[in-house]
């Protein structure tokens, strides 16, 4: 019962990270597009830094450690990562949504484009709350500390993009920051189910790490890094995937 509630408050402080992103708005400054595109860079460096230091990693050794042989655990990385991604190609599939950036900016003459953005937004929090919830809900808050960490990082872009889009279209500042706040209330969903679902059955903590890693590796190659290459930006973006990798690797490896 702790680790599940531990797993939700830390998958809940992650997710509030988006209100945080988004307080610039309320601020006289105008961030440029390059600024911009380091900043979805550096999201979605953390994102595969913890990827593969908090989840991939330590799901080969929890299978090791239950018994599997080195094959084996590498066979249910390989399941497990590709369960994911296609849990995140159905949900894109059935659920509507938009990218961040497609060929083109959000226009404000486009609302339906905006929410459709904040959609995608909204289903992409979902396994980062997974990825915390299921290191938590090992007991093992030493390791889970730097990928809640990490998570909070990466969704500081994305608070500021959903606020800078709603703004765009005339919509308050505080209405703004309202949004922000609900997209980043998914994750304690995701990390709710993580945490509970390991702490109820340990064994399948390697599964559900693979799945969590695999989910957020879609959304790394489908939406992150993509959209901070958008309008030429391809090395602001390279920069800000390389800072978010050290950054969270540093964490993993300091406090894990």
């Amino acid at each position: 019962m702790q680790s599940l509630v531990i797993g939700a408050v830390a998958s809940l402080g992650a997710g509030l990270a988006t209100v945080l992103g988004a307080l610039p708005i309320l601020l006289p400054i105008n961030l440029t597009q390059r600024v911009q595109g380091i900043m979805l860079g550096f999201g979605g460096g953390v994102m595969l830094a913890a990827t593969s230091f908090s989840l991939i990693v330590p799901g080969t050794e929890a299978a090791i450690s239950q018994g599997y042989s080195k094959a084996n655990a590498a066979l249910i990385m390989v399941a497990g990562i590709l369960l994911g991604g296609l849990f995140l190609q159905l949900a894109h599939r059935f659920m509507p949504h938009e990218h961040f950036f497609k060929e083109e900016e959000i226009r404000s003459n486009n609302l339906k484009r905006i929410w459709l953005f904040i959609g995608a937004i909204t289903i992409h929090n979902f396994p980062e709350g997974l990825a915390v919830g299921v290191n938590f809900g090992n007991n093992n808050i030493t390791d889970g500390i730097p990928v809640a960490l990490g998570i909070g990082l990466q969704n500081i872009p994305e608070g500021l993009v959903v606020a800078l889009s709603l703004v765009g279209e005339k919509y308050s500042a505080g209405y703004a920051l309202w949004i922000s706040l609900l997209t980043g209330l998914v994750e304690p969903i995701g990390g709710l189910i993580g945490a509970g679902v390991v702490s109820i059955a340990n064994f399948i903590l390697p599964w559900a790490m693979a799945f969590a890693a695999g989910a957020m590796l879609f959304v790394i190659s489908d939406e992150i890094i993509p959209e901070s290459h958008r309008k030429g930006l391809e090395k602001e973006g390279t920069i800000g995937v390389m800072f978010g990798f050290v950054v969270m690797m540093f964490l993993d490896i300091a406090l894990g």
